[in-house]
């Protein structure tokens, strides 16, 4: 028997991490899709008037089905009743529905049609949603604004649906061994699609000099496309690991309502909840905004159009160094040889203030918070070992808040202050998105592996998708918070790259002291009960 065991699929290392590499790009396609309209706000603007609060509200839209209808918990049933692999295929196709309808919202061919026509005229009031003053829409919203939300919110439903899926999915393959690596390190790989979509959203929306934001939003489909294909692959080889271990995925207990209620009875989990939505409220409404707050707050100057730094090209050198810093800083990690680990990490630098330099010359914000989750990608699986062996993932959690605030802080104080100094600005803009990433990459390695510690695996999936729904109120609520918040605090602003975002990150930083706060509070938890959540995942 004990032989038997050894020789399935999960007990090979490269299997394994093969089957997370299929589950992480998935991810790192919705992510694309996810802020795909982020770093051309200002073209969303001028092509489609979008004002900031529509912009914000279509762009909270995304959780709105979510949240408001619980669908988020109906997928957690759907994930423990169904299993990974059903949940995965079904994730996958909901969003790319969604992705496909938001991408005609934003095409020419909706312009003049009958369907602008309808939604121009309605949706203005919807009851109840009005009153509470949470509806997804308002009168005046663009008809385009109001059809691309009407396809983010079902775009929203698989991704959220695919988020809890994939962390099911690694516990299933990584439990008892490196689980906390491989969250962190899934993570990483998705959250290079951000700085992907920073690079290539404004490459495909002003490809060829005409400016087509339908172009970008296109671009994101072929990739959930993509996603999909992924999944599919997935799906038999996880198949293949079930037959092999004689396991069914629907083996669990039927699912009971009063599960959820043991859930939310535990005063740990709601840490760690309030944690999660404070912290990803922090940081994911803000990628929304990232690109126009620094085209707002730094001097840049468009290089010469027939010069190397303006054409198509450069775009595509510089995501190659991109992928450079990437992919040998991350593989630094899993060397034994500490010349090689040196060597992959040397290269890993010199290509970072590689591609940092190119970002200067091509004065670009995009490119420059491109750099977001380099850092990330390069320390993840350093945090995901250390608490795999080592522990102290609440302490993680604690030192990720402090990163937070002064990143947050910085942008909305001390970047403006150097708005005329067109070197001085960009290396504090640089610094301080580096190391905001970076903190970033403490919650996948801390706190996510830390869920199994907290509930039963019957109901890991549940329990996941709870703490996604509540997150996902902050992540509908705050980018219309911001989006409102800006345009009351510029009232007679019509140039999109003259606000004034002081106001919105001082919002922000405040979501980060809340978080440390609870991060304290979850630590003095752990100890009096003894979760386990600064304890090692991997025993000794």
């Amino acid at each position: 028997m004990t032989q038997a065991i050894q020789k399935t699929l999960r007990d090979s290392a490269a299997i394994r991490w093969l089957a997370l590499l299929l589950l992480a790009m998935a991810m790192f396609c919705s992510y694309i899709f996810m802020d795909i309209l982020s770093p051309i706000k200002d073209l969303m603007q001028e092509t489609r008037g979008w004002d900031s609060t529509a912009f914000g509200t279509m762009q909270g839209s995304e959780v709105f089905l979510n949240v408001f209808v619980f669908f988020l918990i109906f997928a957690g049933i759907i994930l423990d009743k169904m299993g990974v692999r059903f949940t995965a295929i079904l994730s996958a196709s909901v969003m790319l529905v969604g992705a496909i309808i938001k991408w005609y919202a934003v095409s020419e061919a909706f312009i003049g049609s009958g369907l602008e026509t309808w939604f121009n005229n309605n949706l203005n009031y919807i009851p109840v949603f009005d009153e509470l003053g949470v509806s997804p829409f308002y009168e005046g919203m663009a008809a385009s604004a109001k059809f691309a939300a009407c396809g983010f919110m079902i775009f929203g439903c698989g991704c959220e649906m695919a988020g809890i899926t994939v962390s099911r999915g690694i516990v299933k393959w990584f439990k008892g061994r490196e689980m906390a690596l491989a969250m962190g390190s899934e993570m990483a790989l998705a959250r290079l699609g951000v700085a992907t979509c920073m690079i290539f959203s404004p490459f495909f929306a002003k490809l060829g000099g005409e400016v087509s934001v339908s172009r970008s939003v296109a671009f994101g489909v072929v990739l959930i496309c993509i996603a999909l294909i992924m999944t599919i692959v997935y799906f038999f080889m996880d198949q293949k690991l079930d037959a092999q271990t004689g396991e069914a995925e629907e083996k669990d207990d039927p699912f009971k309502v009063s599960d959820i209620g043991k859930i939310l009875s535990d005063s740990g989990f709601w840490l760690v909840a309030l944690l999660c939505v404070l912290y990803y409220s922090a940081i994911f409404p803000f990628q929304k905004y990232a690109v126009n707050m620094l085209q707002c707050n730094l001097t840049l100057t468009e290089p010469a159009a027939d010069s190397f730094w303006a054409s198509s090209s450069v775009t595509i050198a510089q995501y190659i160094i991109m992928l450079l810093v990437a992919g040998f800083g991350f593989a630094s990690n899993f060397q034994k040889q500490k010349s090689r680990q040196y060597g992959m990490l040397g290269i890993s630098i010199v290509a970072l203030i590689t591609y940092c330099y190119m970002g200067f010359m091509r004065q670009s914000a995009e490119s420059i918070f491109a750099v977001f989750p380099l850092l990330a990608v390069l320390i993840t699986p350093i945090l995901g070992s250390y608490v795999d062996h080592k522990g102290k993932a609440a302490s993680m959690l604690i030192l990720g808040s402090l990163l937070l605030i002064g990143c947050h802080l910085t942008f909305a104080f001390i970047l403006p202050m150097f708005k005329g100094s067109a070197v001085g600005g960009i290396v504090i803009a640089y610094v301080t998105i580096l190391v905001l990433g970076s903190s970033f990459s403490l919650v996948p390695a801390s706190l996510w592996p830390s869920v199994p510690k907290l509930v039963d695996a019957k109901v890991i999936g549940s329990a996941y998708a709870l703490i996604f729904w509540i997150q996902n109120i902050g992540l509908w609520l705050f980018p219309l918070l911001i989006g409102k918040v800006l345009d009351a605090t510029n009232p007679d602003v019509t140039d999109p790259t003259q606000f004034d975002y002081t106001a919105p990150l001082v919002m922000l930083a405040g979501l980060g002291v809340a978080a440390l706060i609870l991060g304290f509070i979850l630590k003095a938890v752990d100890k009096k009960k003894g979760i386990g959540l600064e304890e090692p995942n991997i025993k000794e």
